[in-house]
């Protein structure tokens, strides 16, 4: 089964709030997957948006 991250460890990780990950969400800059009521983010997907911010 596939390891997903949820948006509190997303926000962790980049030192910003979890309404900021919705933003990033919502904005199509991050992919994820709905699961119940949250958003959970493949770990793959969170490389490609890093590189993404990297090469701005």
């Amino acid at each position: 089964m596939e390891k997903y991250l949820t948006c509190e460890q997303v926000a962790e990780r980049y030192g910003v709030k979890v309404i900021t990950v919705w933003a990033w969400i919502r904005e199509k800059k991050l992919p994820a997957i709905r699961i119940g009521k949250g958003y959970r983010v493949k770990p793959e997907d969170l490389e490609a948006f890093e590189e993404a911010r990297r090469t701005k």
